[in-house]
């Protein structure tokens, strides 16, 4: 990326929105300068101007929930950057997944919101990456994909083995409830193993993408 390009405010900053580059999920908005980009790009890691300290910072220098850049964009004005990122931990500095996590009240932009809800019949898919992304950022005490994390890649793998021979259980004993519930639950410890690989769900749809129209 050519710094050169990038439009800078009066005050020499550009906003830059930062995006999980696995779950698609915005994390938060910040502010770079000219100095805080060429971190960025020079380390692979997040930096950005504070505003308040008026001072440059390295996102997750102190609290270890650092942002490894896998992308930068910038907007068709050159005023405002995309930072695809890998997070290591929250984003928010009060300890949450992302920043924007509350919804303004008013009935039209309630009602919006409820029509877009449910876009199609996959979309609990999208819903499941995301709460599965924030469950590692934020690795709350008790919750059942927390204890999928910590006990690391192995054990994953055998969740993922062992549903799938339950799904082959199920389709021989003809029962489509039985079926329902192993199958729903192999969903879910692959969509946990893409996340702890780092391999988002578009880029299984794509492939079969690929496959379908080849």
């Amino acid at each position: 990326m050519d710094v050169s390009v990038v439009k800078f405010d009066e005050k020499g900053l550009v906003p830059a929105i930062v995006q999980d580059a696995v779950s698609k999920e915005v994390l938060t908005l910040a502010y770079m300068n000219k100095d805080s980009l060429n971190k960025t790009i020079e380390t692979g890691e997040t930096w950005f101007f504070s505003r308040s300290r008026e001072e440059l910072w390295h996102k997750g220098e102190t609290s270890g929930n650092t942002q490894k850049v896998v992308d930068l964009l910038f907007d068709c004005d050159q005023d405002a950057l995309v930072v695809k990122v890998v997070p290591k931990g929250p984003a928010c500095h009060k300890g949450s997944y992302s920043c924007f996590t509350e919804r303004l009240d008013g009935s039209a932009v309630s009602k919006a919101y409820e029509s877009l809800a449910k876009p199609d019949r996959f979309s609990i898919l999208a819903e499941l990456e995301s709460v599965i992304a924030s469950r590692e950022a934020e690795m709350p005490e008790g919750a059942y994909t927390t204890y999928l994390f910590e006990k690391g890649v192995d054990k994953i793998l055998k969740k993922v083995g062992e549903e799938a021979g339950e799904v082959i259980i199920a389709a021989k004993n003809r029962s489509h409830e039985e079926l329902t519930w192993e199958v729903a639950d192999l969903f879910y410890h692959v969509l946990v193993l893409l996340q702890e690989q780092k391999l988002p769900l578009d880029a299984i749809l794509k492939r079969l993408e690929e496959r379908h129209r080849s």
